[in-house]
């Protein structure tokens, strides 16, 4: 495993006992710096070691966590061991050849794979859930997402800085945020990531082109507005689609009950949907509020929360290496 001490890197050591995923030994590679360290797990105790070419030898499958550009620097050698690397990271998921899997949407790419499977952006495996169901019963024709997104999406740093900055405000002293642009205490922002030229953000790029990717819908129209709003964890979205007729809300709302990974919440009697409290810590996405779009009759608007860190990334990723495993 590469990136073991982050945020995502821990839910996955999490997850790999969780589930019993089959580990005939663990190996947690690290740069230099972070070599020597020790990790609890499945009551071992795990030494971090440096990676290095030969740390791969004899590895079936890497989980990688640690960044864009740590996954590049090993590609080759990983590769070259054998071995499949599942990426958590933007790396390579728009490369021709690497799949880009959700695993509840589009399994059969994972096996197409030469040596490297891309784990897609967080938001982008929330929102792929509640649409393939909706898409395998009607053609899309246009999807507007506002996504709410949580500290969580920039790392357990950011997580920590939102923790200290709302207690400084609440001690009437001025946030000085360090980790982020901006201090989300009390606060939020649109998204920071670099602008493209069409004047859409690296965010909210990620999101059009993903998913067209894994719904296997290239020309779909897409457009996505991605907000950082002071949540711990777990993100939100706001999902408007249009279909090629009209599509019942009560059939819609069936569809995602039975759709696997999503769970439904609607109590309209007592106004209660999906909040991010529901969601945290735990592997469904939670759709509700499923409606008729007032201004288009072929559109449906609903809103849905999912854990970034479980189903948003590291679940996935478990999920993508479960695929791999041979059948009994």
């Amino acid at each position: 495993m590469l990136g073991a001490s982050g945020a995502v890197g821990q839910e996955l050591l999490q997850l790999l006992e969780e589930r019993r995923f089959p580990v005939g030994e663990l190996r947690l590679l690290a740069s230099a710096r972070s070599a020597g360290q020790t990790c609890q797990w499945n009551g071992q105790t795990l030494i971090v070691q440096e990676v290095t070419a030969s740390a791969f030898e004899g590895v079936d499958l890497v989980l990688a966590s640690a960044g864009g550009s740590v996954s590049k620097q090993w590609r080759e050698a990983i590769v070259a061991a054998g071995a499949v690397m599942v990426d958590n990271s933007s790396a390579f998921r728009m490369e021709d050849g690497v799949p880009l899997v959700v695993p509840e949407v589009n399994p059969d790419a994972a096996f197409a794979h030469n040596g490297v499977i891309a784990n897609p952006n967080c938001t982008t495996i929330l929102l792929t859930l509640a649409l393939a169901p909706l898409a395998a019963r009607r053609p899309m024709q246009r999807v507007v997402v506002s996504t709410y997104q949580s500290a969580s999406g920039a790392g357990a740093r950011a997580m920590d800085e939102l923790k200290d900055l709302s207690r400084a405000v609440l001690d009437g002293e001025a946030p000085k945020s360090e980790v982020l642009p901006h201090s989300l205490a009390f606060n939020l922002f649109l998204h920071n990531s670099p602008l493209q030229s069409n004047s859409y953000c690296e965010e909210e790029m990620k999101m059009v082109n993903e998913t067209r990717k894994i719904m296997g819908l290239p020309d779909l129209r897409f457009t996505a507005t991605c907000v950082r709003v002071p949540v711990l964890r777990a993100h939100s979205e706001a999902v408007n689609v249009e279909f090629a007729e009209s599509f019942p809300v009560q059939e819609a709302r069936e569809l995602l009950a039975a759709a696997p990974g999503v769970e439904l919440l609607e109590d309209p009697v007592n106004n209660r949907f999906p909040m991010p409290t529901d969601v945290t810590g735990r592997d469904p996405v939670v759709v509700g509020r499923i409606r008729q779009d007032i201004s288009e009759d072929k559109a449906l608007e609903f809103w849905l929360c999912g854990d970034q860190i479980r189903k948003g990334a590291a679940l996935n990723a478990i999920q993508i290496a479960e695929l791999l495993l041979p059948v009994a």
